[in-house]
C-alpha cells in the first residue's frame, strides 16, 4: 500500500509530475493563463513565457494545452525538446507536427513553403487558430529562433497565422532581447514568480484535496506551512518535493500531523551538493636547455 493510502488519499498529491488536474493557479499562474489566452485569441503572435527552474512553467504549458484542446477552432501542437542541429531539422519536426506531406530529398526552403501554405489554408480558409507552443526554448539555437522569425511574418491584415509560445528560463531574455528583429516581434512577455506563504497554504489544501483528502483539519500545522514557504522560498517544484517528504514524514514516524519540528527534521537530512574542486592537470617545470 502507497503511503497516501494510509492517509486516506487517493492520488500522490505532491508529484512532481507536470499534471495539469494538480496544478494550482496562483496568482501568477492566473495572469499568465489569462494572458496567452486573450493573446492566443487575438492572434497576437509571439508569446514568451519564462522563469527560473522549478517555477510551474512546464505545468502551465501543460494546463494551456487542456484548456485550447478543448477549443474546436485550435489546433494545438508542441515541441517538448527543441534541441535541432540545423534549420530544415526544425522545419522538418514542424512539418511533421502539422501533418504535412513534403517531398523526399525536400530543402529547408520546400519545407517553409509547405507550412506557409498550411498556416494559409488553416488559419484564412478554414478559419482555425494554429499554436505552436516549445518548451524549454531557453537550449533553441539561435538558427532556430531566426527560421521562427521568418515564420512570424505570415499574417494578413489582421492577425498573424502562427500562434507561437516560448517557454524558458531566464537565460532566454538576454539571447532574445540581442535579437532586435525577434524582440519587436513579441506580443506578450510573462516572468513567473515563486509563490508567497499564503499561496502555499493555499497550494497545500488544493493539491490534497484533488488527491481525495476529505479530513476537516491539514495535514499541516501554520508554523509547518511557514516554514516549508521559508526553506523552498515558494518554488512550486521544490515545495511539492519537500511536502512529498513530509507527508512519507507521518507515516514513517507515525504522527497525524506535520509540525514545524517535522520539517526541520526533514530539511536537516537533506543531501546538500559537494562542492567539487576543480581538476587541475599538472604541468611539469621547463626542462633547461644546455648552451
Amino acid at each position: 500500500m502507497s503511503y497516501f493510502n494510509l492517509l486516506g488519499l487517493e492520488k500522490e498529491p505532491f508529484s512532481t509530475s507536470p499534471d495539469p488536474s494538480f496544478f494550482f493557479l496562483s496568482k501568477e499562474h492566473k495572469a499568465a493563463l489569462c494572458r496567452l489566452q486573450i493573446a492566443i485569441t487575438l492572434k497576437r503572435g509571439l508569446c514568451v513565457i519564462m522563469g527560473d527552474v522549478g517555477t510551474g512553467k512546464t505545468t502551465l504549458s501543460r494546463k494551456l494545452a487542456t484548456v485550447l484542446k478543448d477549443e474546436p477552432d485550435v489546433l494545438f501542437h508542441m515541441i517538448l525538446n527543441p534541441y535541432f542541429e540545423t534549420a530544415k531539422q526544425f522545419l522538418a519536426r514542424v512539418a511533421t507536427l502539422f501533418h504535412l506531406k513534403v517531398r523526399s530529398r525536400a530543402t529547408a526552403l520546400d519545407y517553409i513553403e509547405a507550412i506557409e501554405r498550411y498556416l494559409f489554408h488553416q488559419g484564412v480558409e478554414e478559419g482555425k487558430t494554429v499554436v505552436l507552443l516549445v518548451d524549454e526554448a531557453q537550449i533553441l539555437p539561435d538558427f532556430v529562433l531566426e527560421t521562427l522569425r521568418i515564420l512570424l511574418n505570415y499574417e494578413t491584415n489582421e492577425y498573424k497565422m502562427l500562434q507561437l509560445v516560448l517557454v524558458g528560463q531566464m537565460e532566454l531574455l538576454p539571447r532574445i532581447s540581442r535579437m532586435e528583429n525577434f524582440w519587436d516581434r513579441i506580443a506578450m512577455k510573462y516572468v513567473l514568480n515563486p509563490l508567497g506563504v499564503e499561496e502555499v497554504r493555499e497550494m497545500l489544501d488544493f493539491r490534497l484535496r484533488q488527491a481525495g483528502y476529505t479530513g476537516g483539519a491539514s495535514l499541516f500545522t501554520e508554523d509547518a506551512v511557514r516554514r516549508i514557504w521559508e526553506h523552498t522560498q515558494g518554488y512550486p517544484r521544490k515545495l511539492a518535493q519537500l511536502c512529498h517528504q513530509s507527508l512519507e514524514g507521518l507515516v514513517m514516524y507515525d504522527r497525524v500531523i506535520v509540525d514545524e519540528a517535522l520539517v526541520d527534521k526533514l530539511i536537516a537530512r537533506e543531501i546538500k551538493p559537494v562542492d567539487v574542486a576543480p581538476v587541475t592537470t599538472f604541468v611539469p617545470p621547463p626542462t633547461a636547455v644546455e648552451a
